[in-house]
C-alpha cells in the first residue's frame, strides 16, 4: 500500500499519485448548464438524448433478463410448474409404489440374479423413483405450458408469431423508456416524497466544498443537486439520475472519507448508472411492481414469521427476481461499482475509500426492495480493495498498469450517431414506413369488411359460386358444391345488382353492414353480419367473412321433373336442406298427361332466413276430356253387357229375375276431376250432372213373362292416372 499523501502548507487536499493516475484539468464551461426537466444532468453528453441513450443501451443482459422474466410470465410458469410437479409426484409415488414391478419385462424378471435384484430395487424404491420422475415431468409440463400457451394460436402462422414477438419487444421497450423518463423528470418530487430534503446552510458549508473539489478533480464542470436524508446512525449515500442523497450521519465522518464517498457517487452520476437501472426496471415493470409489495412488507415488518408468510405467498416473484433478473443485471452493477471506486483514485482519496471499505459492509443503501436487491449484488469489499490496490501500487502484473484517467473512467461520449449510422437508420425507417404503409394499404383495400361485402356480391355477379363461398363463414353447410355452381350458371339466374353499402358498424371482431341492392327489378335493403377471420392470409392480414350468406330452400315438391334454372333438383331426403346463394331463380315443375306446373320464380335476398318454392301443378284442359273419354269407353263396355248387374259397373237392375237384358246410355255424366298429385286425380260425379241409363228386358212372374223398360240415374267415381302420354281410369269399388 502507498504511503499517505502529504498535505501542503496551505492545507490543500493531497495530490493524486502520479504513478498511475492522471488528474483532469478543470474544464472551461463553454455551454450553459442544462435547465428545465433535465437540469442537473451530468456533463459530457452533447444532449439529453445521448445521455439517455448511453444509459439505456449499456446493460443488455439486465434488459434481456427483465424482459424474459416479465413478458414470458416466468413467475406464473414457476408457480404452475411447482404445483404440476407436486401433482405428478403424488401420482408417480402411488403408481410406482404399487405397480412398478409389473412394468418390468418378463424376460428381465426371469433372468437369474438380475430379475430378483431389479424386483427388490423396485419394491423398495419404486414409489420414490416414481415420485421423482413424476415431479420432474410435472414441473416441465407446467413450466412449458405457461411459456407455450400464449403462442399456440400462431403455430400455423409463422409471421404472426414474429409480429407478436416484435410487438412484445416494442411494448416492453416503450414502457421502459416511458418509465425512465418518468423517473428522470419527476425525480425531485419522488425524492421529496421519500424523505429527502434540501441541505441546511451548515450541511451545505460542510459538503459543498468537498463535492465541488471532487468534481473539479474528475473534470466535471457541474455537480448533481445535493439532498439530505435524516439518519444520524448510518453513513450512506445514493446517486440518482440528477441528485445525490446523503444521510446526516456522513457529516460526522472524516473529510477524506467524505471526499472518497462523494467521488464514488459522482462517477455513478457521470456515467448514468441510474438511467441503466431505471430502464431495466421499466422493461420489467409488472414484475418490479409485484416484487415491491413483498419486499416492502419484509422491510416494514422485519420478523422471521412475516418473512415466511410473505415468501409463501410471493415466492415465484422473489425467486424470479433473485435468480434470473438480478444475476443478469449484476454484471453491469459490479462493473459500475469497480468503476466508481476508481473515482477516489482519480481525486486522490484512495485512503479514505480504503478505510470505508475495510470498516463497512456497504455505504449505499436502497429506498426500495429493488434498490436493496441491487445493493446485495455489489462485489465483495475485498475484491474492491484489491482493485484499488492494483490501481495505486507499483509493481502490479501486466494488464492492470494502465493509468486511471478521465478518458478511461468515463470514455468518450459522442453524438447520437455518425452520418453513416443516421443514413442507415434513415434507410431502415424509410423501408419500415414504406412496408408498413404498403401493408396498411393492402389491409384497407382487400381485407376490410367492405372488401368482403363487395367481393361477395362481385362473385355473385360473375356467377362464381366457389368465390362467393370463400367469403362465407358457413360454407361447410354446402353438401353439393357442383349443384350450387350449376344453379348459378343456369339460364334463369339473376344476381343482385346496384349493390351499395349504406352503413357499416364495427365492434371488435364483428361488424354489421347495411346493404342496398336491386333484385328482380325492385330496390331492397338487407343487414349482413360479418366476423373477422381467425386465419391470416400470408400470416399478416385477417379478412372478414359473412355469416348467414347461405339460404336454405324449402321445396314441397322435389324429385324427378323439378328443375331450378334448368337443373334438376335431387329428390327430397332427410338431411341438410338445399341451400342457395342470393339471387333470382326460375323453377319448373314436373308435367304429365294429367297436369302441368306453371313456371315460378324464387327470389332469395341476402340475409334472408329461408326461401320457399311453391310448385303447384294444375289440371290440363285436355286432361278432363281425356278422362271423360276413358270413362265413356268404360261405360260403353258396361252397357254392352246383358246381365242385370254388370260387374264393376256403376248401374244395375233391381227388379228381380230378368232375361234378355239390354242397357243403353241415355246421358253420360259430367265429371269433376281434382288433382291429387302431378300424375293422379280423383274422379267424381256431381249430383246435378249424373248420367242416365235405360235398361230393357223381360221378367217372369208366376210363369208369365212380361217385358219392361226403365230409366235410372247413376254416378261415376274413381281415380285417373297418367300413363305416359295417355290417361288411365280405375273405377272405385261399388
Amino acid at each position: 500500500m502507498t504511503e499517505p499523501h502529504p498535505v501542503s502548507p496551505e492545507g490543500t487536499p493531497p495530490t493524486v499519485p502520479q504513478l498511475d493516475v492522471r488528474a483532469a484539468e478543470p474544464p472551461v464551461a463553454d455551454t450553459p448548464p442544462p435547465t428545465g426537466g433535465f437540469a442537473d444532468r451530468p456533463p459530457g453528453y452533447p444532449s439529453a438524448l445521448v445521455w439517455l441513450r448511453a444509459g439505456i443501451l449499456r446493460d443488455w443482459r439486465g434488459v434481456l433478463g427483465a424482459f424474459a422474466a416479465t413478458w414470458f410470465y416466468l413467475p406464473i410458469a414457476l408457480l404452475l410448474a411447482f404445483w404440476g410437479g407436486l401433482s405428478f409426484a403424488a401420482f408417480g409415488l402411488f403408481a410406482g409404489g404399487f405397480g412398478a414391478d409389473d412394468q418390468v419385462p418378463q424376460v428381465l424378471r426371469d433372468a437369474p440374479l438380475i430379475g430378483p435384484l431389479l424386483e427388490a430395487f423396485l419394491t423398495r424404491s419404486g414409489g420414490v423413483l416414481g415420485g421423482v420422475v413424476g415431479f420432474v415431468v410435472g414441473f416441465l409440463v407446467g413450466f412449458l405450458t405457461v411459456l407455450v400457451l400464449p403462442w399456440l394460436g400462431t403455430a400455423d402462422e409463422p409471421l404472426a408469431l414474429v409480429t407478436g414477438l416484435v410487438g412484445t419487444v416494442v411494448a416492453a421497450a416503450l414502457i421502459g423508456v416511458l418509465y425512465t423518463l418518468y423517473r428522470v423528470l419527476l425525480e425531485p418530487r419522488l425524492l421529496v416524497v421519500s424523505g429527502a430534503r434540501q441541505p441546511s446552510r451548515r450541511e451545505d458549508a460542510r459538503l459543498r466544498p468537498v463535492l465541488d473539489d471532487c468534481a473539479r478533480r474528475l473534470g466535471l464542470p457541474s455537480v448533481p443537486r445535493l439532498l439530505m436524508e435524516d439518519d444520524p446512525v448510518l453513513s450512506n449515500a445514493r446517486t440518482y439520475a440528477r441528485h445525490v442523497v446523503v444521510t446526516t450521519a456522513v457529516l460526522s465522518e472524516p473529510e477524506d472519507e467524505i471526499a472518497a464517498l462523494l467521488s464514488h457517487e459522482l462517477v455513478h452520476w457521470r456515467t448514468g448508472d441510474e438511467i441503466t437501472s431505471a430502464f431495466v426496471r421499466g422493461v420489467g415493470l409488472p414484475l418490479t411492481l409485484a416484487h415491491a409489495l413483498p419486499t416492502w412488507l419484509m422491510r416494514t415488518f422485519p420478523h422471521p414469521a412475516t418473512n415466511l408468510v410473505v415468501f409463501l405467498f410471493f415466492w415465484p416473484v422473489l425467486l424470479t427476481m433473485r435468480y434470473v433478473v438480478l444475476p443478469l443485471h449484476a454484471r453491469d452493477v459490479r462493473a459500475a461499482e469497480y468503476r466508481a471506486d476508481l473515482g477516489a483514485v482519480l481525486t486522490g482519496h484512495v485512503d479514505g475509500m480504503r478505510r470505508i471499505l475495510e470498516r463497512r459492509l456497504s455505504f449505499e443503501s436502497g429506498r426500495s426492495g429493488w434498490d436493496e436487491a441491487v445493493c446485495a449484488t455489489h462485489p465483495p469489499h475485498e475484491l474492491r480493495l484489491d482493485v484499488l490496490e492494483r490501481a495505486t501500487v507499483a509493481g502490479v502484473p501486466a494488464g492492470v498498469s494502465e493509468p486511471v484517467t478521465v478518458e478511461r473512467l468515463f470514455g468518450h461520449t459522442g453524438p447520437v450517431g455518425t452520418r453513416r449510422t443516421w443514413l442507415l437508420v434513415g434507410a431502415l425507417v424509410l423501408v419500415a414506413c414504406v412496408g408498413t404503409g404498403g401493408l396498411g394499404v393492402a389491409q384497407w383495400a382487400f381485407f376490410r369488411p367492405q372488401a368482403a361485402v363487395g367481393g361477395y356480391f362481385s362473385a355473385l355477379a360473375d356467377r362464381d359460386s366457389d368465390a362467393a363461398l370463400g367469403f362465407l363463414s358457413d360454407q361447410s353447410s354446402v353438401t353439393d358444391r357442383k349443384l350450387l355452381a350449376q344453379l348459378l350458371r343456369g339460364k334463369g339466374y339473376q344476381p343482385p345488382t346496384d349493390v351499395e353499402i349504406s352503413a357499416l358498424e364495427r365492434d371488435g371482431d364483428s361488424a354489421t353492414a347495411t346493404v342496398a341492392y336491386r333484385l328482380a327489378g325492385e330496390r331492397n335493403t338487407a343487414t349482413l353480419t360479418l366476423r373477422r377471420d381467425d386465419d391470416a392470409t400470408a400470416g399478416l392480414f385477417h379478412g372478414w367473412q359473412l355469416s348467414g350468406g347461405l339460404i336454405p330452400l324449402d321445396a314441397p315438391v322435389a324429385g324427378p321433373g323439378v328443375r331450378l334454372n334448368g337443373v334438376e333438383l335431387p329428390a327430397a331426403t332427410e338431411g341438410p336442406a338445399l341451400v342457395l346463394l342470393p339471387g333470382r331463380y326460375t323453377a319448373i315443375g314436373p308435367s304429365s298427361a294429367l297436369s302441368e306446373t306453371p313456371t315460378e320464380t324464387v327470389t332469395v335476398g341476402p340475409g334472408q332466413s329461408a326461401a320457399t318454392l311453391q310448385l303447384v301443378p294444375v289440371l290440363k284442359p285436355a286432361a278432363i276430356e281425356a278422362v271423360e273419354a276413358r270413362v265413356r269407353t268404360w261405360l260403353d263396355e258396361c252397357a254392352k253387357q246383358t246381365v242385370a248387374a254388370p260387374p264393376g259397373c256403376p248401374f244395375r237392375y233391381y227388379g228381380g229375375s230378368a232375361q234378355k237384358v239390354t242397357w243403353k246410355i241415355l246421358e253420360y255424366p259430367k265429371l269433376a276431376v281434382e288433382l291429387t298429385g302431378p300424375a293422379s286425380a280423383e274422379v267424381a260425379t256431381p249430383y246435378e250432372t249424373q248420367g242416365k241409363v235405360q235398361v230393357s228386358g223381360t221378367t217372369t212372374y208366376f210363369g208369365t213373362s212380361s217385358p219392361f223398360t226403365e230409366e235410372d240415374a247413376f254416378t261415376v267415381a274413381g281415380v285417373a292416372t297418367a300413363d305416359g302420354d295417355n290417361v288411365a281410369f280405375r273405377p272405385a269399388a261399388n
